[in-house]
């Protein structure tokens, strides 16, 4: 038995499905709500509610389970979690109730520059997950993945609903000149599941991306193109754009865009390009081959529709 956290985030559908697809029983771990949960169709999962800061829950979800993918986190959508608590803390609670458990494998999601001295609450308290699991005694794996795309995504999609609900301009954070190496979500699942049983990523953290370097300006071309949405970009100072994803984050029942995303997008975020054809033998999907979830759709319709839906 498999125990995914996180299995309703976009993340976790990609994986659940995949896993479903290689025959896996799976359970996954839900935190109690009267929201429907998001899970994908036609994928038989095993249920165990619990919210990942509750230890007696967690271990019980823990029954009979062989290996734990851990994708629970925040993402770069919900600034309004506390990285500190579901990032940092809940993986330590997951990995002491694995322990326990005698859990032989644990596969965690993390992501691009995860650092323990980082100015970016988010960004750093990855790194903490990640020692949590490096100290712990568990047969690990760390996946560090590039910014992900893909049907129902926080990065492309955001980006789609902050141009249709703009006017004539859009603003980017600086000149643009960030530079991201985005991961197709489908690719990402595919490494996620071959970790599972590939010895020679057991006790490793490995750096996952896409085929492509990107500047930031590069990719809201390429979303704009996708999108049919064409607006005059314009270089903006970060803090100003801040400081309206602050705003936006309290004021809208649901904001596009998230200080956790201008966080991302400060550094470059990338690593090797060969990375995933010589540690999983899996060429990497480029990604304007990947936009077509941005296609004949009205983005200003849908930042409409998210407003009055459940969050």
């Amino acid at each position: 038995m498999l125990l995914v956290t996180g299995g309703t985030t976009f993340i976790g559908r990609a994986v659940l499905r995949n896993l479903s697809a290689y025959g896996y029983s799976i359970r996954t771990l839900l935190e109690p709500s009267i929201e429907s949960p998001m899970l994908p169709p036609g994928v038989s999962v095993d249920v165990a509610l619990s919210s990942l800061d509750d230890e007696r829950g967690v271990r019980a979800a823990m029954v009979d389970v062989s290996a734990v993918i851990h994708l629970a986190g925040t993402g770069l959508d919900r600034a309004y979690d506390d990285p500190e608590i579901v990032d940092a803390e809940g993986t330590r609670v997951l990995v002491e109730a694995a322990e326990e458990a005698g859990v032989e494998r644990f596969i965690y999601q993390s992501t691009l520059g995860a650092d323990p001295a980082s100015a970016y609450p988010q960004i750093r308290a990855k790194a903490i997950a990640e020692n949590h699991i490096r100290n712990s005694s568990l047969s690990y794996t760390i996946l560090r993945s590039a910014v992900l795309f893909g049907t129902d995504d926080c990065f492309t999609t955001s980006l789609a609903m902050l141009m249709a609900g703009s006017v004539l301009f859009f603003p980017i954070p600086g000149d643009g000149s960030t530079v991201l190496q985005p991961l197709w979500v489908e690719d990402l699942a595919t490494c996620v599941g071959w970790s599972l049983d590939e010895e020679e990523t057991k006790g490793g953290t490995f750096e996952l991306g896409g085929p492509e370097y990107f500047t930031l300006r590069q990719v809201v071309t390429m979303v704009m193109r996708a999108a049919s949405i064409m607006r005059i970009i314009i270089p903006t100072r970060p803090p100003y754009l801040r400081g309206g994803a602050w705003l936006m984050e309290r004021t809208l029942h649901y904001s596009p865009i998230s200080t956790h995303l201008l966080d991302y997008l400060a550094v470059n975020r990338t690593t090797d390009l060969d990375t995933l054809p010589r540690l999983f033998g899996l060429a990497p999907t480029r990604m304007e081959d990947r936009l077509d979830h941005l296609r004949k759709k009205n983005w200003g319709w849908e930042l409409l529709r998210r407003q009055f839906s459940e969050r």
